[in-house]
């Protein structure tokens, strides 16, 4: 029995190199929902007093993994809110100035300054929604988001 659990204790503990169909493991790549093949860029929004966030709303699908980067000019202090948004889908981050941060969930993001952001996340509960700068009442200052 003993020399049964030393082998068996050698083959899990031994790492696997490549799959049955010979492709090295640094070649696997992301699966499922992380995969290339469900990703995709959005226009970015932009931050800038009298300037409209987006040229056209997003249509968003369910399950599918999107970034886009928001950039901020400096010309005013803006915030964008959006708090329906950031509860339907999952945020896997947000990336200022090569520094990742992982947040739970998200209410709303302000500008001091000009910068630039870019967030990940993945689309997850079907609706319609919006992000907008806050106080504003012009329809260029708001961008919907519809996800399928």
């Amino acid at each position: 029995m003993k020399p049964f659990l030393a082998a068996l204790g050698f083959a899990i503990l031994t790492p696997v190199l490549a799959f049955a169909d010979g492709a090295p493991r640094d070649q696997w790549g992301r699966a499922g929902i992380l995969s290339s093949a469900n990703k995709a860029d959005l226009p970015s929004i932009t931050l800038s007093s009298g300037v409209p966030l987006s040229e056209a709303p997003w249509v968003l699908k369910s399950g599918t993994y999107y970034e886009f980067e928001i950039e901020g000019d400096g010309s005013a202090e803006l915030a964008l809110q959006g708090s329906e948004f950031f509860r339907a889908i999952w945020i896997d981050e947000i990336v200022v100035n090569d520094l990742e941060i992982r947040p739970i969930g998200l209410n709303s993001i302000e500008f001091d300054d000009a910068g630039t952001m870019e967030i990940g996340f993945v689309a997850i509960k079907p609706g319609t929604y919006f992000l907008r700068i806050p106080g504003s009442t012009g329809e260029t200052q708001r961008l919907d988001i519809t996800i399928e």
